[in-house]
């Protein structure tokens, strides 16, 4: 497929083909005398041809901006058996397009070519060596049967060894995978949870869990909120702690042996209920979740209306708390209001302790981003933490994407992160963010904010402490809203439009000599745009 970004897109396959051996001489299979077969190496010009529908393909998925931001730079290495490599500059582009493209990679290369199982990324020169892999989901594999999605944490282990001179990541795939072969994502601990009001009492819950399994009071331990309210993170954070906090030891002490935990999402439970029953395995299915000592099942309404599975999990739910084991489940909902499940699920589901993470506050979406701006070592002014708490308030993830971005932005340009900046660079995640505000809403907040009454603002006193914030309110009327002036000096107690254009005019000049005012201002503004 053609890529107009691509310049060995337009290349003919010969061309195509001396570019990429000159790259990488001696990596790349060479064809037979004979020619391919289905199940031989393809030739440079096929692997070049390959390489060119991934590119294209990849620029359609994610658009040309974002194509020629993060993914322009890469460039093929060479197939090596059934691993691709391919090279990128820096380290940190490396980690964030395999972070972010990963999965979407090796999916578009499984459709040009098959028996790619693996996918090599390497930074540096042509020399370099540095890589880590992507292997391909199961929902990518032939026998899967379904896509399998498990929260976007267990789908890309973070490295899987493969080409020569490659080297770890902090934690191997061997150590990430919990007995179910789930993975569980390194960054997901208690220690990088930040905790507030919202979400307190969950987290305590949680490490509860994690230090005294399988205590009465605490199984199951039901977790329900939002999206991007931490349920995932909460639920990880007590898989690493039950493989190797005290909670680990104290596990292990009481059942004379290392424990096995079970993560896995309500959706990867049904497709391997569903793959037991194709291949007449049922017992082997029941045997292996059985025998865990933790069982842990995130996303749960995913099984709303399928009643099989929920038979299914019943049944094992029943098996494993009668047995003594934990239980910890998350969804959006509380079991009460799970409906599509069956009372009796409800009901065992609800028999623990349930625990709420509430919709995050201004205050913790502040210490998150802190958080994890340190954790980036980017330095990020308190005043754009600030303006993006105000303003992305719908969910965690959403919070740690638009970071991420500044902090993409600034590591790629060394350019440091200004409020300005910030504002150009998430211009659409911010516009989507963005609502209409009432000339009534701007009065009653000013009002509060000066700490007059709500009808001074359509009074017609004229006093230093009632005029300059009545003033406030027409600018911001005039900034925050499509009224018309006369329309604006209606609602202000049926002024004139050129009352309302000295007062806009008035506010903007005491703003560009009083930062003391325009602070004030720019404060006001925030809080009725968020």
């Amino acid at each position: 497929m053609a890529n107009r970004g691509d310049d060995a897109a337009r290349l003919s396959p010969k061309a195509l083909a001396g570019a990429l051996d000159a790259l990488a001489p001696g990596r790349m299979s060479r064809p037979s005398a004979a020619g391919p077969t289905p199940s031989a190496s393809p030739s440079l010009a096929q692997l070049a041809a390959q390489w060119a529908g991934v590119r294209g393909r990849l620029q359609q998925e994610v658009g040309d901006v974002e194509y020629r931001t993060w993914l322009r730079q890469m460039t093929l290495v060479g197939l090596d058996g059934d691993e691709v490599s391919i090279r990128v500059p820096t380290r940190f582009l490396r980690d964030w397009v395999r972070e972010h493209y990963g999965d979407l990679l090796a999916r578009l290369w499984q459709k040009e070519n098959p028996t790619v199982r693996r996918i090599a990324l390497r930074w540096g020169g042509r020399q370099a060596g540095l890589a880590e892999s992507i292997v391909p989901t199961e929902s990518a594999s032939p026998e899967s049967g379904s896509a399998n999605a498990d929260n976007g944490a267990g789908d890309l282990p973070a490295a899987q060894g493969g080409a020569a001179g490659s080297v770890p990541a902090t934690v191997s795939a061997a150590d990430e995978r919990a007995a179910d072969g789930g993975i569980l994502d390194p960054r997901f601990t208690f220690e990088s949870f930040v905790v507030g009001k919202p979400n307190e009492f969950a987290h305590a819950c949680a490490r509860q869990v994690a230090a005294c399994p399988a205590t009465k009071a605490f199984n199951p331990l039901f977790l329900y909120g939002g999206v991007g309210l931490g349920k995932t993170h909460l639920m990880h954070a007590i898989a690493w702690e039950l493989r190797g906090g005290e909670g680990s030891a104290h596990a292990a002490a009481a059942v004379g042996r290392p424990i096995e935990i079970a993560y896995m999402s309500a959706e990867r439970f049904m497709n391997r209920f569903i793959s037991a029953i194709r291949s007449q395995r049922m017992i082997e299915f029941k045997e292996q979740l059985r025998r865990v000592d933790v069982l842990m099942v995130d996303d749960l309404q995913f099984l709303m209306g399928k009643d099989a599975t929920q038979e299914e999990f019943f049944h094992t739910f029943n098996a494993l708390v009668d047995a003594g084991k934990q239980i910890v489940v998350s969804a959006d909902k509380s079991p009460s209001d799970l409906s599509g499940f069956e009372e009796r699920v409800r009901t065992r589901l609800g028999s623990g302790i349930v625990a709420n993470l509430h919709a995050t506050t201004l205050e913790l979406r502040i210490s998150i981003l802190g958080a994890k701006a340190a954790r980036a070592g980017v330095d990020v002014p308190p005043r754009v933490i600030e303006y993006l708490a105000q303003k992305i308030t719908s969910n965690i993830r959403e919070l740690e994407g638009a970071l991420n971005r500044l902090v993409a932005h600034a590591n790629l340009f060394g350019r440091p992160i200004t409020l300005d900046v910030t504002q150009e660079l998430l211009h659409d995640i911010l516009r989507a963010h963005e609502r209409r505000v009432s000339i009534e809403e701007i009065q009653r907040k000013v009002a509060e904010h000066y700490r007059i009454r709500f009808n001074e603002m359509t009074s017609q006193r004229r006093a230093r402490n009632i005029a300059r914030p009545r003033q406030v309110a027409m600018y911001l009327a005039k900034q925050l809203t499509s009224r018309s002036l006369p329309d604006i000096g209606k609602r202000f107690g049926d002024r004139d439009h050129t009352t309302v254009m000295h007062a806009v005019g008035r506010v903007a000049a005491l703003m560009e000599t009083d930062a003391a005012f325009a602070e004030d201002v720019e404060l006001l503004r925030r809080m009725l745009e968020s």
